[in-house]
C-alpha cells in the first residue's frame, strides 16, 4: 500500500448506495461513504467474454469461434487499514463498515426483495475503475495485534462486479429524464465533481443544478440532500 495520503492528493473512497428497486433502475441514495485511509497501491480491472466453438471432425482444421457475450467488469482491490494511530484503537470497526456492503439493506428487506447495497469506487477522475457494481467477495486479514489481542492492522481484499451497463462519457442531454436518485453533499463536493461521477460529463451540472433549483455549482451545503436525474441516452451511439 502507498504512504499516508499527501495534501492535495485526491482520496479514494467507496460509495456504498441503496439497490435499485426494480430490474434496469439506477441506484438509490447514499447509504454510506467510506473514505479509504491510504490509496490502493494497484488497481485490477477484468472484463472475459464468452465463446462458443462447435468440434471439428477434422484434426488439422479448427472450427471459427462464435461469440456469445460480454462479461460484466470486475474490479479488485486491497484497502489497508490502520488504527495504530486512531482513537478507538482498532480496525474492527473499520472492517464491519466494509462488510455491510455484503449483507441486505433494511429497505430492501422491507420490500422483501432482499439485496445488498450497490457500490462505487470513486477516485478523483479516474473513469474505467469507477461504475455502479456489487460486491462478490471481501476477506480481511488482521497482521497486528495490541496485547489483548485486539486487531490493529488489516488488509482488506475485496471485488466489485459491474452492476450496470450504462454507456459511460455519455452526453447527458442527449437523454430523457426516467428517473431520480438522491446525494448528500459532502464536504468538498461539487455540481461539476457530482456531473462528472454520474454522468462522466463535468459539463453536464447544469442538469443537476436545474433539478434542484442551485444557482452556484460551487456553494453546496455539506448535508444537504440533492435530486440527481438519471439519464437515459436516446440518440445515436457514439462513434
Amino acid at each position: 500500500m502507498s504512504p499516508a495520503v499527501r495534501p492535495g492528493r485526491a482520496l479514494a473512497q467507496l460509495v456504498l448506495m441503496e439497490p435499485p428497486a426494480t430490474v434496469g433502475a439506477k441506484p438509490g441514495g447514499r447509504i454510506a461513504q467510506l473514505d479509504l485511509q491510504f490509496n490502493p497501491a494497484s488497481l485490477r480491472l477484468q472484463k472475459t467474454t464468452e465463446w462458443r466453438r462447435s468440434p471439428s471432425r477434422m484434426a488439422e482444421e479448427s472450427a471459427l469461434p462464435e461469440f456469445v457475450g460480454s462479461g460484466p467488469r470486475t474490479l479488485s482491490l486491497e484497502v489497508f487499514l490502520d488504527a495504530t494511530a486512531t482513537h478507538d484503537n482498532s480496525v474492527e470497526r473499520a472492517v464491519d463498515k466494509l462488510m455491510k456492503a455484503c449483507v441486505p439493506t433494511p429497505a430492501s428487506l422491507g420490500r422483501k426483495k432482499p439485496a445488498s447495497p450497490w457500490v462505487r469506487f470513486e477516485w478523483g477522475t479516474a473513469r474505467t475503475t469507477s461504475f455502479y457494481g456489487v460486491v462478490t467477495s471481501l476477506s480481511a486479514t488482521y497482521s497486528l495485534f495490541d496485547v489483548d489481542g485486539k486487531p490493529l492492522r488489516a488488509t482488506c481484499a475485496l471485488s466489485i462486479e459491474e452492476a450496470s451497463v450504462d454507456a459511460q462519457g455519455q452526453n447527458p442531454t442527449s437523454g430523457a429524464r426516467t428517473a431520480r436518485s438522491t446525494h448528500t453533499v459532502v464536504a468538498g463536493d461539487s455540481l461539476p465533481l457530482l456531473a462528472w461521477r454520474e454522468y462522466g460529463d463535468a459539463a453536464a451540472w447544469r442538469e443537476i443544478a436545474e433539478a434542484n433549483d442551485i444557482d452556484d455549482p460551487l456553494a453546496l451545503v455539506p448535508g444537504t440532500e440533492l435530486v440527481v436525474p438519471a439519464l437515459r441516452g436516446a440518440g445515436a451511439e457514439e462513434e
